[in-house]
């Protein structure tokens, strides 16, 4: 199977994992199991799969936010919260934003069967936990019974599963978090401002961190890419696209353009929904 038809297909469901980190349905939840700091709830709901784990743990494992930021939030957060309560908070979360989100389509059979063929890859994938932390602590967890929470745990899997591929081809380049940011930022996927700060890296560290790899010959002095900066981040991304095959290669490229069929719509609906937008500023 061609490495972009993995892609595809991760891409356009999406929305479906990713929704969780703005909806006002997490940080409502969240404080209600003690958590009301935003930062700390992200960093606590996403890290909670791994159990009560260290700063240092997160640091390593999310890989490009400050470590600063993340020592204010881990280990504190395990005091207000336990790991198995924000697991707990984080999926009664997602069933009532898709719910909102979703309407009607809830309960078709469109979303039933888009669920059997994500889980579908993300049980392969199981098959392959070695070097992915942050999966492999999802991969433990419990399948919930209703097909959208099945629906959204699978894609949370596959797109843990991807992000950590992600991070072991930035670590084989030597790139720091920081250098990944700004090499992010050099790609124009992402304003580099937006990066900065949603990652909590200072102006001085930020320039420091472009001079540094303008000193390696893979941006300029102003951040934008060299000739050579762009092959490598191209190579990470054909290498992140390799690593993130097995589990739809497992499903072929029918059933892949299946789902992607059965996700759009959904996709669509949770981004009509608003449920990308922050609900308060980062």
């Amino acid at each position: 199977m061609d490495p972009l038809v993995a892609r595809k297909t991760w891409r356009t469901l999406e929305p479906l994992h990713g929704m969780i980190y703005f909806v006002p349905e997490a940080a409502e939840r969240y404080a209600a199991a003690g958590i009301t700091n935003d930062r700390a709830g992200y960093f606590a709901s996403r890290a909670a799969a791994m159990g009560e784990v260290s700063a240092d743990v997160v640091i390593a494992t999310f890989f490009n936010f400050h470590p600063d930021v993340v020592r204010r939030a881990i280990p504190h957060a395990w005091t207000e919260a336990s790991a198995s309560n924000l697991l707990t908070a984080r999926l009664d979360a997602v069933d009532a934003a898709l719910r909102r989100a979703l309407g009607d389509l809830i309960a078709g059979e469109q979303i039933e069967r888009a669920a059997t063929l994500a889980r579908q890859a993300a049980l392969v994938a199981c098959e392959r936990p070695e070097g992915r932390p942050l999966f492999a602590g999802h991969a433990g967890l419990e399948w919930p019974d209703d097909p959208h929470l099945i629906l959204w745990t699978a894609q949370t899997m596959l797109r843990e599963f991807r992000g950590d591929g992600h991070i072991a081809a930035l670590t084989i380049e030597g790139l720091t978090g920081c250098e990944a940011l700004v090499m992010h930022g050099a790609s124009g996927e992402v304003p580099g401002a937006v990066l900065q700060s949603s990652r909590a890296w200072s102006d001085d560290e930020w320039s420091s961190t472009i001079a540094g790899l303008a000193d390696r010959g893979l941006v300029d002095s102003a951040g934008e890419f060299t000739d050579e900066g762009r092959a490598v981040r191209q190579s990470i991304e054909d290498r992140t696209d390799r690593l993130a095959l097995a589990p739809y290669e497992a499903l072929g490229e029918e059933r892949c353009s299946e789902l992607r069929e059965l996700g759009r719509p959904l996709s669509r609906a949770i981004v009509d929904a608003g449920l990308l937008v922050p609900a308060r500023p980062r």
